[in-house]
């Protein structure tokens, strides 16, 4: 199914997807997800090439045998850090009439900023603006930049990882709760707590991107870490013309 747009704030996007406002999370224990064959990020490119061929059959392969609709289920996108094999990896999945991409390897993308934005906003000009696009780790803090540049959706569990950790998630910032002793929780209880920062943080970027005020919300966010900040630079830097042709002029 195609992503009814309602309104943009610059390339971020609020709208509907299956009845579900977006940008909203997505359960890793229960959604859609077609068979995909994972790789590193940072490997030879052979073995990307292998990655995407092998993901790709599988979604071919789905639609083929009537195990899943493209209309609904959601594709992985492969191609590890190269940008051509991810471009040709979700443009052959569009054509077999996929509508939802989860960009792979979320976690190793947020550590290479440069990397990250290069990859979301050519993904993003390279498939329909209807077809939503998904990242595949939800870190609290970057997620308004990644909405900014046209994410969707995001892949849940990390609250679940970090709770392993005994890491609390906060809008802004992780704290290791051997070292900020500023709560003491049961493992389940903290994935609880991290799960609930994670739908706050998506039904602020709703809100700000209602508002239109989705922009102040990510320079906000963008002193939180050093990737945060290089993201943003890099943004305003490289794409200036991507940001400018969803921007309201008022």
């Amino acid at each position: 199914m195609e992503l009814e747009i309602k309104m943009h704030d610059g390339p971020g996007r609020y709208g509907k997807l299956n009845g579900e406002e977006t940008p909203f999370l997505l359960n890793d224990k229960e959604s859609n997800i077609i068979k995909n064959q994972g790789s590193a990020y940072d490997i030879q490119k052979e073995i990307a090439q292998w990655s995407v061929k092998l993901t790709n059959q599988y979604a071919k392969e789905a639609i083929e045998n009537n195990e899943k609709n493209s209309q609904t289920a959601i594709v992985v996108v492969q191609g590890s850090k190269y940008l051509d094999l991810r471009i040709k990896a979700i443009k052959e999945l569009e054509n077999m009439g996929y509508r939802s991409f989860l960009i792979a390897n979320g976690d190793d993308l947020i550590l290479h900023p440069r990397d990250l934005v290069d990859m979301i906003v050519n993904l993003r000009e390279n498939i329909n603006p209807n077809s939503s696009l998904m990242f595949s780790f939800a870190e609290a803090s970057f997620m308004p930049v990644l909405s900014y540049m046209g994410i969707d959706g995001f892949l849940t569990g990390s609250d679940n990882y970090y709770s392993y950790l005994n890491v609390l998630m906060t809008p802004t910032k992780n704290y290791n709760l051997n070292q900020y002793k500023l709560l003491e929780l049961k493992r389940k209880e903290l994935e609880i707590k991290n799960k609930n920062t994670l739908d706050f943080v998506v039904k602020e970027i709703k809100e700000h991107i209602k508002n239109g005020t989705l922009r102040n919300l990510v320079e906000e966010r963008s002193m939180t870490s050093p990737q945060n900040t290089t993201a943003l630079r890099l943004l305003d830097s490289n794409y200036q013309e991507y940001l400018q042709k969803y921007t309201q002029i008022y």
